[in-house]
């Protein structure tokens, strides 16, 4: 057996013996490795506290039938030591947990059916959560949200439940685009039952992702601890709708504690299933957004990839900020020399001697005998 065979049949046991989140196991497993610890705790040689979060599975040691039974429902382990790992959005959780926060453990590992990878599958992701009793106005919202963000190559992230969660998936679904479901039981349960369909569309193109072992049925608090995840794997979470108290508010809540980007989505103020995005928006929780445009923008990192329609475009926006420094600085009257553009602008003479060609092409700049000149738009 190879040694990586055997960290994840390790951690395969780990993640049954303890209900996650489990930060003394994972504490004890970041100290020790999981083949070791695996070891500890079958022989309850560990901490107390560790004792106390796995004594009731200790001996329900299923670690390779799990493997066999996700194996035959096509989904895989992903553990920390793959490639496939995504240690950089998780690590979030590591540093929130060394800060005092509560319920943010990082998973020992993943359980994961779909060919999308997860360390592709979280770069530049964003979350849509919202109220499973949504109104249409939500869905509507919700759908036209996924869809624009995964048909811009923005991974979308939910939980599969009703309402904005499964707007969301089939939103981005109908893009073509990778969208990736966390689940609050195994993934072969296929729950919501009426989300069975929606399920198997996500695991042929995204994946469907869990930290819960195969079969393991669903219950309100794991919902609460997959939201962790969600929040955790994306850079920023959108909440659509929302009551004053609901699952997504606590996961917006989780990745603000995360220092993640929050957005939320304003409804009518009649409306009780946006009385929780106006809350997050009021108490400063959640910047407003209404367009993918804004929810790129806020998310920062990303950059804004389109235009918002409120703004006048003007030709030079699409310049660098270097080539518009050395633009700035060109004349329409008289042409000038490279020495004094690169006085004018800032650059140095030969970044300005590699940037004028460029913008001449470009219709942004003219050569002549005496020098260079901006070359004026013609109407």
């Amino acid at each position: 057996m190879s040694e990586l065979d055997a960290e994840r049949i390790a951690r395969s046991y780990l993640l049954r013996v303890a209900e996650p989140p489990a930060p003394a196991l994972a504490d004890f497993v970041g100290e020790f490795g999981p083949v070791a610890a695996a070891e500890r705790v079958r022989s309850a040689e560990c901490p107390p506290k560790v004792r106390d979060e796995t004594a009731a599975r200790r001996a329900h040691d299923y670690a390779e039938r799990d493997l066999e039974r996700a194996e035959a429902g096509e989904a895989r382990l992903v553990i920390p030591e793959d490639d496939e790992w995504p240690a950089w959005p998780l690590l979030s959780l590591a540093v929130a947990q060394s800060r005092g926060v509560s319920g943010v453990a990082p998973p020992l590992a993943l359980w994961v059916r779909g060919p999308a990878r997860l360390d592709e599958a979280v770069d530049q992701a964003i979350a849509i959560v919202g109220a499973r009793a949504a109104t249409g106005y939500g869905e509507h919202n919700a759908a036209e949200v996924g869809y624009h963000l995964a048909s811009r190559g923005i991974p979308v992230f939910s939980g599969a439940a009703y309402g904005i969660d499964g707007a969301a998936h089939r939103g981005a679904l109908s893009a073509d685009g990778t969208t990736v479901a966390l689940l609050g039981c195994g993934v072969d349960v296929g729950y919501p039952a009426q989300h069975a369909t929606l399920l198997r569309s996500i695991g042929k193109t995204g994946a469907v992702v869990s930290e819960y072992p195969p079969g393991t049925t669903p219950a309100r608090h794991r919902f609460l601890v997959r939201n962790r995840l969600i929040a955790a794997l994306t850079g920023g979470t959108v909440v659509v709708e929302a009551g004053r108290r609901s699952g997504a508010r606590n996961t917006a809540g989780t990745a603000g504690a995360l220092g993640k980007v929050v957005m939320a989505m304003p409804g009518p103020v009649s409306s009780a299933m946006s009385a929780g995005c106006h809350a997050l928006i009021r108490e400063g929780e959640a910047t407003l957004v209404t367009s993918v445009d804004e929810i790129l923008e806020t998310a920062g990192r990303f950059g804004a990839t389109g235009a918002d329609p409120s703004k006048p475009r003007r030709r030079t926006d699409r310049l660098g900020p270097e080539a518009l420094r050395v633009h700035d600085a060109l004349s329409d009257r008289s042409a000038r020399q490279v020495e004094r553009i690169a006085a004018e602008s800032g650059i140095p003479v030969e970044r300005v001697r590699s940037l004028l060609p460029a913008l001449e092409l470009d219709g942004f700049a003219e050569r002549g005998d005496a020098g260079w000149r901006r070359r004026t738009a013609k109407t």
